[in-house]
């Protein structure tokens, strides 16, 4: 059976959604492979994060905007239990 061509994978694109440029000089950034539903969490100083992104071709994203359609209440990261306090 063949996927659909809107739910096809494909291992060679690469896809990055930044979450954050740190006063500190890190970027905090979704990385993905194949699709950018599926991804990971990552951080590196701003010269590593370039030279990462160009190493690999990637797809650059951007954020959604908060209170768009898209921001909803399952619309979240691990990042944001560092800042917010789950009972």
């Amino acid at each position: 059976m063949e996927w659909p061509e809107r739910m096809a994978f494909d291992p060679g694109k690469f896809f990055v959604r930044v979450s954050e440029l740190r006063p500190d000089g890190f970027v905090e950034f979704e990385f993905a492979v194949g699709e950018p539903e599926l991804f990971v969490e990552m951080i590196l100083p701003a010269p590593a994060f370039e030279d990462f992104c160009r190493l690999n071709a990637v797809q650059r994203l951007d954020a959604t905007p908060e209170g768009s359609p898209a921001e909803e209440a399952w619309n979240w990261r691990l990042r944001d239990a560092r800042e917010h306090r789950f009972k």
